[in-house]
């Protein structure tokens, strides 16, 4: 797509800058002219793959982690880990993470062009957080009945919605800084920072949502409000970020996989789609 500098401009400077503007505005800008009736469902099918690739990866490298995790924490006076088991049960996540994963970002990916499209530019960290919501409740058709309502919106749709907004302005504001497009290691870097940043802010959600599952019959908290309540005067502020350093540290592991896995594949998916020349380009030929 070409760029409408000033020509008259002898500026070096001037033109990359304009260059990096346009860049910015990326995917959005092309949903702007391109009047593909088709463009829709091609952001859906890319965000779709893409996320179920990304979803089924990051599940794949962190579980036996997870799982040794589990067993050191189980075994008692020198007891051996199998390796040949590290994989044990991870075809019954998959079984969720793939769908969810697939729908999450399938949904995200056109619903944040469209509002991209809507909303003005200084206002894109809303249309970000919004789309993230949009998809995560499309994800809840599979993630609700696994997970449970109560859980997924104290926890899953808020983290989402927060760690792709989060995510989406690290990246372009490294992008407008760096004046060019990242590489699969920068993206994977400002994945692990969202993700980490996401994880530390959602940290008191998590506190909370623990809390109420593992109460059992008693019924110690009557309601979420109460629950915060009832743990600040008890036991003091601090608690609700209990657990936030490994929770950091995992999560930003995750995010790193997770968005390095998903911008490559997204691009490798773009590559391999039909090319639409502009109307420049024809008229050079």
């Amino acid at each position: 797509m070409s760029i409408n500098a000033d020509t008259d401009s002898p500026g070096i400077l001037k033109h990359q800058t304009g260059n990096v503007k346009h860049q910015m505005k990326g995917a959005a800008t092309t949903f702007r002219n391109e009047h593909d009736p088709f463009d829709f469902m091609r952001f859906l099918y890319e965000g779709a793959v893409a996320g179920a690739t990304a979803g089924v990866v990051v599940e794949s490298v962190l579980y036996p982690i997870d799982t040794i995790k589990t067993r050191l924490q189980a075994v008692h006076g020198g007891g051996k880990i199998i390796l040949r088991g590290l994989y044990s049960g991870l075809a019954g996540n998959l079984v969720g993470v793939l769908p969810a994963s697939a729908i999450f970002v399938g949904v995200y990916e056109p619903t944040k062009q469209m509002l991209l499209k809507s909303f003005p530019e200084s206002l894109s960290a809303l249309a970000h957080l919004t789309a993230g919501a949009v998809g995560g409740v499309a994800s809840s058709i599979v993630r609700v009945p696994t997970e449970g309502f109560g859980s997924f919106l104290l926890r899953d749709l808020p983290f989402d919605a927060v760690q792709f907004c989060i995510y989406e302005q690290l990246r372009i504001g490294y992008k407008l800084a760096a004046r060019r497009d990242l590489n699969d290691p920068e993206t994977a870097m400002i994945g692990a920072f969202a993700g980490a940043i996401t994880g530390a802010i959602t940290t008191p959600l998590d506190v909370i949502k623990t809390r109420l599952m593992v109460q059992g019959s008693e019924k110690q908290y009557e309601g979420i409000l109460h629950c915060v309540g009832t743990i600040v005067r008890e036991e003091g502020t601090s608690t609700l970020f209990k657990g936030i350093g490994p929770r950091v540290l995992w999560i930003g592991i995750g995010g790193s996989i997770f968005f390095g896995v998903l911008e490559r594949t997204k691009k490798l998916l773009s590559n391999s789609g039909p090319i639409h020349p502009s109307p420049d380009s024809l008229k050079q030929d």
